[in-house]
């Protein structure tokens, strides 16, 4: 019989997923109000310092179908634990370091392994087991977590860097990552199961057996899988398209590009804080839509608004921020990763039980696209001495995505990806 409590259990352990996932983001951002002062003590190019933060960014999608692997076998809390522990590690270690190498190792690859076992593949996890009901709302709400973490950390620990120096800083995120350790050891839970009850919404369901094979093997055997469907590739294509649009291009760019026509890099980066404040709200909302809209409508909506802003934006450019800059700004935040929620429903309904280390491939090619498109926007730049062939590029790009989306809904009746990868998988939706 399942039991009965005064408060489900599942916002708990979405309460302290949102904790691990704020974190998480403000973890992963911290370098880059690191750059200046590693530059000023040790010499270093600033192209070496950003090696780390790029491997850091790669490690960060490519470890999230991996994690979400592990999960399934070794449990969302013994993951996030470690997971934490090694984000600690990382900044910890930062302070003895002498060489390059040595940030690369703990910036890049330890903060990059342990932040990417909590990226939005955990969500995938979190929502798929523990919600029925609320279920796209929950996505959203966890994935603004991502965006409040860039909030809260980065201008805290910009202020310890000036006033106390990097090391304290560093030694700040350290100890912040290892005080959520016992938070989530005493509430975070693998499956409603353990409690005696069902996911919220939901009834009863007793796990479903692991199967012995690693997690390395069950994510490549998903992957494997997936990547003989239609669904798999748009879906991956439009993601993809999403990271060079956002975190990429607008991301790592729009600062610069502002800088070429006058306006003051405190400026733009004021308004780039905005998109990350609008985020959080657009990505609430996308989640509440999740739950009443068509997910191909929603992503489709969101690709082909955010695709026409990239082809004005261009012209938005001055040396001041006039209201017609600001109202891109507050579009764009809402836009930034209002596709989360809707591609986490998708994923779970092509893939069935298997949705969370699908998703984490997805998320995957979210990150290279990112990472593409950051170098190809500086080339761009370099060669041509503008960014606007990027930006229209880019807003190209965004509508294609919308047409992927779109194409989704001819790939809406397929056979269910066949069990045996560990992961049970559940019947399509008709």
């Amino acid at each position: 019989m399942q039991k009965t409590y005064r408060i489900h259990p599942a916002w708990f352990v979405a309460g302290i997923a949102f904790v691990a996932l704020v974190g998480a983001a403000g973890f992963r951002a911290t370098p880059s109000v690191m750059i200046r002062p590693l530059h000023d003590e040790f010499g270093w190019s600033l192209g070496t310092i950003s090696a780390a933060v790029s491997v850091n960014l790669l490690l960060y999608g490519l470890t999230a179908p991996f994690a979400a692997a592990l999960m399934e076998k070794f449990g969302i809390r013994r993951v996030i634990m470690a997971a934490l522990v090694l984000v600690s590690a990382g900044s910890g270690l930062t302070v003895f370091m002498r060489q390059s190498w040595q940030l690369i190792l703990c910036w890049g690859v330890l903060v990059g392994l342990g932040t990417g076992s909590m990226a939005l593949g955990f969500v995938a996890v979190i929502t798929n087991r523990w919600f029925v009901k609320h279920r796209g709302l929950v996505t959203g709400v966890l994935t603004a977590g991502g965006a409040a973490g860039n909030l809260v950390f980065l201008p805290v620990l910009a202020r310890l860097t000036e006033g106390a120096g990097w090391r304290f800083a560093a030694l700040t995120v350290a100890a912040v990552a290892l005080s959520v350790v016992p938070l989530v050891w005493w509430r975070l839970r693998d499956h409603p199961a353990e409690m005696g009850l069902g996911a919220y919404g939901g009834e009863y369901e007793q796990p479903e057996p692991i199967a012995p094979a690693g997690a390395a093997r069950t994510a490549l055997r998903a992957l494997g899988q997936a990547a003989r469907t239609r669904p798999f590739w748009l879906l991956a294509g439009g993601f993809a398209i999403c990271g060079a649009t956002t975190n990429g291009l607008v991301g790592t760019h729009f600062i610069p590009a502002a800088h070429d026509h006058g306006m003051a890099e405190t400026t733009a980066a004021g308004l780039l804080a905005l998109v990350g404040f609008f985020d959080i709200a657009g990505t609430i909302v996308s989640g509440w839509l999740t739950d009443r809209v068509d997910s191909r409508v929603l992503l489709a909506v969101y690709y082909f608004g955010r695709g026409l802003s990239l082809l004005v934006l261009p012209s938005l450019f001055a040396a001041t921020a006039h209201p017609s800059m600001v109202v891109f700004i507050l579009f764009y935040g809402l836009d930034w990763v209002a596709t989360v929620p809707p591609t986490v429903t998708l994923c779970r309904e092509y893939f069935g039980a298997s949705g969370p280390v699908v998703f984490g491939w997805v998320f995957a090619s979210h990150q290279f696209g990112a990472a593409i498109a950051a170098t190809a926007a500086g080339l761009l730049r370099d060669q041509l001495g503008s960014y606007n062939a990027a930006w229209y590029g880019a807003g190209a790009l965004a509508i294609l995505a919308s047409l992927l989306s779109l194409m989704l809904f001819a790939g809406k009746r397929l056979r269910p990806i066949a069990p045996g990868i560990g992961l049970a998988a559940a019947p399509l939706k008709a």
